[in-house]
Formats: C-alpha cells, sequence, structure tokens
C-alpha cells in the first residue's frame, strides 16, 4: 500500500479518494478566496485611492495616495503570485523603476507624481474596478456548483416527499420520481462543479493578466530599463574586475618582480667581488620568482579557473566544494556545458554564495546542486545555518545579483531567522552536446 493509500484508509477514504477529493475541491475554496477578496479588499481600495487623489489638493492625499498604492499593488502583486501558482497564468510585474525622491513635502509630491504618471497604476484601478463583479461571479461559480449539485444529491430527494401515519412511512410514486430526477440532476451539477472548477479559476487569472500584464508598450519599456540596468551593472562589475586585476598585479607579482630584477642587478655587481653574497641574493630571487609565479596562476584562477576549461562546471563545482572548511555536498546534473561566459558566471556566482555561507552563516554543513530545465540553468546552494541573509545587508548576494543580471539571470533567497538559508540561481541558456559515455564510446 502506498503513503497515499495508507493516509487515505486513515481517513476513511480508500483508494487514495482524498486527495483526489482535496484536488477536486480545491478550486472551490480558491474561488471563494478570489470571491471574498474582490469585496473586502478591492472595494474598499478603490473607494480608498479615489478619496485620496480628491484629497491632494487638500495636503492629505500627499501621504494618503502612496500608502494606498502601495497596498493595491501588494493586493495585485497577491494576485499574480495566485494566478501563477493555481492556474500556471504569468503576469509580469508592469510597475516603472523606482527613482530617488527628496525629502519633506517635495519628496511626497515627487512620489505621488511618479505613481500617478505610471500607466501600470491605472491599470490595476481598473482591475480593481472590474474585479468587484467578475471576482464575484467567477469565485463563487464553482463553490456554488458543487455545494447545489450536494444538495440536489443528499437534500433536496428527501424533503417533503415522506409522509408518516402513526408509526409508519408512505412514500408516493410521484415524489419517487421526482427524488430519482433530482439524484441524477444532483450529479449532473456537482460532476460540472467539479469538472469547470479549474477552469473558472484560470478564466479568473486570465481576466487579472488582461489588466495587471504589461501593455506590449510597458513590455518593451521595462524591457529597454532592464537592459540598461544589466548593462550598466556588468560595466560597473568589469570596471571592478579590472581595478581588482591590476591592485592585485601592482601589491602581488608586479612588486615581486621589481624586487627579482633588483636582486638579479645586485647579484651580478657582487659576483666578482663577494661570490657568496651574490649566490644568496640568486637564491632569494629564485624564490621570488616562484612566488610571483604562485601568484600569477592565483590571479589567472581568479579570472578564469582552469579546473572550469578542463572538467566543466560539474567537476569545477566539485572541485570548488572539496577546497571548503565544511562538508557541502554536490548534486550536478547537467547533460552538457553552457557556453563559456555563462559557464563562467555560474561558477562565480556559486563560489561567492559559498564564500557567503563560510563568512556568515555560522552553518556545520551546506550543499550545492545543480540542474537544466526549459532552457535555464539552476542552481541552489543552501546550508543549515543561522539564517537572515538579505540581499540588502552587503552580503555578497548583491554582487551575484549583478553577476547575473548580465545574462539575464536571477536570484532568489529564502532565509528565515534560525535557517536553513536557500540560494536559488537562474540563468537562461543552452547546453552543448550531451556528454557520451564511456560506454558509447566504445561502441
Amino acid at each position: 500500500m502506498t503513503d497515499v493509500d495508507q493516509r487515505s484508509a486513515m481517513r476513511g477514504l480508500p483508494d487514495g479518494r482524498g486527495p483526489w477529493l482535496r484536488a477536486r475541491l480545491r478550486p472551490s475554496y480558491r474561488g471563494l478566496l478570489n470571491a471574498l477578496s474582490s469585496q473586502l479588499i478591492s472595494l474598499p481600495l478603490f473607494i480608498l485611492t479615489i478619496l485620496s487623489i480628491v484629497f491632494m489638493g487638500l495636503g492629505a492625499g500627499l501621504v494618503l495616495v502612496p500608502a494606498v498604492m502601495a497596498g493595491i499593488r501588494s493586493y495585485a502583486n497577491l494576485q499574480r503570485g495566485w494566478a501563477k501558482e493555481w492556474s500556471g497564468v504569468d503576469i509580469p510585474i508592469p510597475y516603472r523603476h523606482r527613482p530617488e525622491f527628496s525629502g519633506g513635502i517635495t519628496g511626497l509630491w515627487q512620489q505621488c507624481r511618479w505613481l500617478l504618471g505610471d500607466p501600470a497604476t491605472w491599470r490595476d484601478l481598473l482591475w480593481l474596478l472590474f474585479n468587484i463583479p467578475v471576482g464575484l461571479v467567477l469565485g463563487l461559480l464553482p463553490g456554488c456548483l458543487v455545494v447545489y449539485g450536494i444538495e440536489g444529491l443528499f437534500v433536496a430527494p428527501w424533503l417533503g416527499h415522506i409522509t408518516f401515519y402513526g408509526y409508519g412511512a408512505i412514500w408516493p410514486i410521484d415524489s419517487l420520481l421526482d427524488s430519482i430526477l433530482a439524484v441524477a440532476q444532483g450529479m449532473i451539477i456537482l460532476s460540472v462543479g467539479l469538472a469547470a472548477g479549474p477552469w473558472l479559476v484560470k478564466r479568473y487569472a486570465l481576466f487579472a493578466q488582461w489588466l495587471l500584464a504589461p501593455t506590449h508598450k510597458a513590455a518593451l519599456s521595462l524591457r529597454v530599463h532592464q537592459l540598461t540596468e544589466s548593462r550598466s551593472d556588468a560595466v560597473d562589475a568589469s570596471a571592478a574586475e579590472l581595478r581588482r586585476i591590476e591592485r592585485d598585479l601592482h601589491d602581488g607579482a608586479q612588486a615581486r618582480l621589481a624586487a627579482l630584477g633588483m636582486s638579479l642587478g645586485m647579484a651580478e655587481d657582487l659576483l666578482t667581488t663577494d661570490p657568496q653574497a651574490a649566490q644568496q641574493l640568486l637564491f632569494e630571487a629564485r624564490q621570488a620568482s616562484g612566488q610571483a609565479l604562485a601568484e600569477l596562476r592565483e590571479l589567472v584562477r581568479g579570472i578564469h579557473p582552469p579546473v572550469l576549461v578542463e572538467r566543466g562546471l560539474d567537476g569545477a563545482l566539485r572541485a570548488l566544494a572539496l577546497s571548503l572548511p565544511m562538508p557541502v555536498d554536490v548534486a550536478i546534473d547537467l547533460p552538457g556545458r553552457p557556453q563559456a561566459p555563462v559557464e563562467s558566471a555560474a561558477y562565480f556566482a556559486v563560489a561567492e554564495a559559498l564564500a557567503n555561507v563560510v563568512k556568515h552563516s555560522a552553518a556545520a554543513r551546506a550543499w550545492v546542486q545543480s540542474h537544466h530545465a526549459d532552457g535555464r540553468l539552476v542552481m541552489l546552494v543552501g546550508d543549515d545555518g543561522i539564517g537572515g541573509a538579505d540581499s540588502g545587508k552587503g552580503t555578497g548576494l548583491r554582487g551575484i545579483e549583478r553577476r547575473l543580471s548580465a545574462f539575464d539571470g536571477t536570484i532568489a533567497v529564502t532565509s528565515p531567522p534560525g535557517g536553513p538559508t536557500v540560494v536559488t540561481m537562474e540563468l537562461p541558456c543552452e547546453l552543448s552536446s550531451p556528454k557520451i559515455s564511456p560506454s558509447s564510446e566504445t561502441g
């Protein structure tokens, strides 16, 4: 017996009918949640928005408009999440990038102008207005059909059709026929309600997508802004990397090579007059050359690790995990290799995430997972540490975000207080030809 069957049997529902029934009834209470939110949230927010805009002339609206708009956008983002989770309908966030505002009254006025000048704000308001009737109808339909069907099955056939005489009961033939018809009708309505529930929930999600998704022009504008921002981040990251390389060369290998030249020059002068001192200087010069060579190798490894070239992302991440002062479980499932720039960005993103684990997490164990699905390279770095990681606190996560954004990559951090912390990074890419197993090579 499977785990599902065992749990169903414990609930008195054999053969896994418990999960099946819950799955069929799930659209009913999801629709009820949509209907309630459309009346209890959409209607008050729409009224508050109108009042706050009217009160802008009195000054109170300068404070109310940002607060109300923040509530509307939070509610709209909640609906976007529900549409994605419940129906697989993706609704991108269309809001313009938030600029920096001045302080005081001037800043409040600038913020109101920015909010009211965003076309997405007015589409949100239009969605709130239409959501009041549409959300009520589409939200209640799944549950109403199910409840009406159950009533037709278990309530309507028996009410008013049994007449009691003394201690006996008589069920008239015409009432029996009516009961049979009521049961049949109830079964049909219940079946329609259970079957149409997911379809109705998805219709509501598509309605939300119609108004909450960015228009074509807004999507292009948002894309241009994202590309501009990612290009700026890539330029800044490249400049910072060049400065780091220049600093490492200047402070490390360059200084040692300069000292090496001076030691060789002094040894040349002392070669005839003091051979023993010249021999000591040559020994020091040989040591300095070895240290300079090691520093150059380390610098090259920081630019593009040789192990990444030789063994790919799989081998490079395993080698990186072995170099850390804590156990790191590595699970890599890649049928091919990404392009070299993407592979390098993925490696350094994981390396920086693991460096954060070592520095900040107080973890006893970490893990790295990577796979390729739907045209995206997915990497997960987790630990069992104290949690509380935040990209706004300067823990290196912002640097990873900048690195990935140059390739349209994303990063998501789940780190509740007390842990565990999971950093999920994604990069859009295609892999090269699949790996060839040794058996297939030998034919």
